[in-house]
């Protein structure tokens, strides 16, 4: 696991992480959902499990919330070890995917069903009822059964539902999936405010890298029941620390070749220059050199430029703000094919079109390299 530990220095103080999770493992028979998986979560963080269907992030939510015990390892909360304490004695508040809203009840005996088992009176529950409405943005809309509320109105009434205790974490278990993307993108910017306003120690699940990198401040991204990577979304993005990575998160163009002296890249006749921090790769070993699209320079390209490719304009797609090319150079009896992202000023500038040709450069400073092949099993 990558990017979770940090040196302290003298003016820092240690902190005890809120939620600890050592050494997880769950296993399904001979199936094995969650590998050794070992995990901090500080007070008040908003954290992101990521990753594709069948890479055991439910299954990791689901053990912190009691709902699926683990196989072997802890969980500690707030100091408290909870690893076998049922659901009902944990301090969480759950969100799913399906709302899972009574239909039978308004908007506010749903929200108020969670407080039954508390001794308040009818008047307290009834403010903290209409003080969720409010901070939820729906204010008038208590006596409204589920029936009656959008798909983003009910999923509001659902975080209502899940605060109306005051836990002191969240859990959210794909709750924007089964809306519409522009539903999807509000509701995602209201519920990054609220949780920084009530600072509560939130973990949601998702399968959608956009909602992860947008809401985030901790991605935790998993793949085949163990952890690939832990980091903000620059760093998973910018930094990717395995190959996997770079591939599951963005666009990610992946050339295979060879690592040769003087950090170098050769693919046929074609060698690239690669950053003096790829030291430590075997010399006459297989590499995967990565670059995003954006990464791909065009102006002020000549033969004289470092790491420069000449390429033809395959195809392009308008995709709004700017366009994604397909590139392609025949070295060596070889083809390299490219993906590369240019603004829209720049397509006018250089009357850029299927067919043109286009000298390119890959620089070295965007240049990432993985051990291997360029084969991915995503």
């Amino acid at each position: 696991m990558a990017g979770t530990m940090n040196k302290i220095t003298a003016d820092e103080t240690v902190t005890t992480p809120y939620l600890e999770i050592n050494n997880l493992t769950k296993k399904f028979g001979e199936f094995v959902a969650l590998d050794d998986v070992s995990l901090t979560v500080k007070d008040g963080e908003f954290v992101c499990f990521l990753g594709p269907s069948g890479c055991g992030k439910t299954t990791l939510l689901r053990a912190i919330a009691g709902l699926d015990f683990q196989t072997s390892g802890q969980i500690v909360q707030g100091g408290k070890d909870i690893s076998h304490l049922p659901p009902v004695s944990r301090d969480f508040g759950i969100v799913f995917q399906s709302y899972a809203l009574f239909p039978n009840l308004t908007a506010k005996q749903n929200i108020a069903y969670g407080l039954s088992v508390r001794k308040m009176g009818r008047d307290k529950v009834n403010q903290r009822v209409q003080d969720l409405l409010d901070t939820v943005g729906l204010s008038d809309s208590g006596p409204k059964y589920p029936s009656a509320l959008s798909g983003g109105q009910q999923q509001r009434i659902a975080l209502a539902r899940a605060l109306a205790n005051e836990p002191n974490m969240l859990l959210l278990d794909e709750p924007l999936s089964a809306l519409d993307a522009k539903v999807r993108v509000n509701l995602r910017h209201e519920m990054k405010e609220l949780q920084r306003k009530l600072g509560i120690t939130t973990i949601m699940v998702t399968h959608d890298q956009e909602e992860a990198m947008a809401m985030a401040d901790k991605i935790v991204v998993m793949n085949h029941g163990v952890i690939e990577q832990v980091g903000t979304p620059q760093e998973i993005y910018g930094n990717p620390a395995t190959a996997y990575v770079a591939d599951f998160i963005g666009e990610m163009n992946f050339l295979e070749g060879v690592f040769e002296d003087g950090n170098q890249v050769r693919m046929g006749d074609c060698a690239l220059m690669v950053d003096g921090q790829a030291g430590g790769f075997e010399l006459g070993s297989t590499v995967t050199a990565c670059i995003r699209p954006e990464d791909v320079m065009v102006r002020g390209v000549s033969e004289k430029t470092e790491n420069y490719i000449d390429a033809e304009v395959v195809d392009v797609e308008f995709l709004g703000s700017f366009c994604r090319a397909e590139l392609a150079c025949r070295r060596d009896g070889r083809d390299i094919r490219l993906t590369a992202d240019f603004s829209i000023n720049l397509m006018r500038d250089m009357s850029l079109g299927r067919g043109e040709r286009l000298a390119i450069a890959l620089p070295k400073e965007h240049l990432q390299l993985f051990p291997g092949s360029a084969d991915l099993d995503t």
